[in-house]
């Protein structure tokens, strides 16, 4: 009997929705990452081929993102500022809110706090940079 030592992948998995206001929401579900990332980005580019280019990325399913899936945000924002549009990134967990800072995406590419802040462009939802805490002397 031949037993697989590799531990079962959870997918991806990645729901559309357009809304009223012609913007359309992808929200992931599960863990982006090195092996899941050509999934979103294959998602994303679908809708820029049929010429969808106002996406807000509803970060809140996300259980895990690593570098791979970080930098399918920035090239897919790049993507739809070239078609003349937006990616936005909305409802990130308190974890994935500190990544982005981390790695200075924060600054680089628009987060909201929720969906229908990031769908509207409403700069009050903008996910602040998180506190960084006492500072040490």
């Amino acid at each position: 009997m031949r037993v697989d030592e590799r531990p079962e992948r959870r997918l991806l998995d990645v729901t559309i929705e357009v809304a009223g206001d012609r913007v359309t929401i992808v929200a992931p579900r599960g863990e982006l990452d090195v092996d899941t990332a050509a999934q979103l980005r294959a998602t994303i580019d679908g809708l820029l081929a049929r010429g969808t280019t106002r996406i807000v990325v509803d970060l809140s399913g996300l259980g895990f993102c690593d570098s791979v899936g970080l930098s399918t945000f920035t090239v897919a924002s790049a993507a739809c500022a070239r078609a003349g549009g937006y990616l936005r990134l909305a409802a990130p967990t308190a974890f994935l809110a500190r990544l982005l800072d981390v790695v200075g995406l924060l600054q680089r590419l628009p987060v909201y706090a929720t969906v229908d802040a990031a769908r509207h462009g409403d700069t009050a939802g903008l996910v602040p940079p998180p506190d960084p805490g006492p500072q040490r002397p």
